[in-house]
């Protein structure tokens, strides 16, 4: 089996090449790009599993290169690296499509097992029958296997494997209440704060994807949970 492929940008040339060699004797295959400028064009060569992106970069910073691969494949996992603990930062990159949020020094053995959490995620290992390959959802088709989410005018949206899983698990319990703890577990791994604001931040966009029949509506319950909401 092929190794995984990792794009680490970090411009501290030494920090970079010591955990490129930790990460590389856990068994990935690790790219590492020291400035800003030649992230994307990196990104672009190859073919990558994941993202490590330093928030503070020469020329082009973590935040604008995350949100260019993520126009490029939204579907690529980014793990954002920084030495600021500010709220506002860590919005910031969970608002662009970030997995997760981690700030220097830390412990490198918990990044590899946030890198192998994150990398086992797909849709089709969320759902409870992997034979089902579209779900009707109000007046839409939601594609599970290509992630496509389909109107019944020919119109189409591709979703992050993140967000298919998130439709896929409030779909599973359409009109009812899905525990916001037991969302995070089985999505995100975890039930801290950041993780919590990162939902929040893709239950947003699949509103927006879903907002063309006004019978779907996805609803808050205050203290609990989310509500995928279908009428007819």
């Amino acid at each position: 089996m092929s190794k995984q492929q990792i794009l680490l940008v970090e411009d501290d040339v030494n920090f970079g090449s010591v955990l490129r060699s930790f990460l590389e004797m856990n068994d990935l295959d690790v790219t590492l790009v020291d400035d800003g400028l030649n992230a994307v064009s990196t990104f672009k060569a190859g073919q990558f599993d994941l993202c490590i992106l330093d928030v503070m970069l020469p020329h082009v910073d973590g935040f604008t290169i995350g949100a260019e691969i993520k126009q490029l494949k939204p579907a690529t996992p980014i793990i954002y690296l920084t030495a600021k603990n500010m709220k506002e930062d860590m919005i910031k990159g969970y608002k662009i499509g970030a997995d997760d949020y981690i700030t220097k020094p830390f412990d490198s053995e918990l990044l590899i097992y946030k890198i192998k959490a994150i990398l086992k995620r797909t849709p089709a290992s969320q759902q409870p029958d992997n034979s089902v390959e579209e779900l009707t959802i109000g007046r839409y088709v939601f594609n599970v296997k290509n992630r496509t989410l389909t109107f019944e005018d020919g119109s189409q949206t591709k979703l992050s494997p993140k967000e298919a899983e998130l439709l896929c698990f409030l779909n599973q319990n359409v009109n009812n209440v899905v525990d916001r703890n037991l969302t995070l577990e089985k999505i995100w791994g975890e039930t801290g704060y950041f993780t919590a604001r990162s939902m929040d931040v893709f239950i947003t966009k699949l509103r927006k994807y879903l907002k063309s029949d006004p019978n779907i509506e996805i609803t808050n319950v205050h203290g609990t949970g989310y509500i995928l909401g279908v009428k007819g």
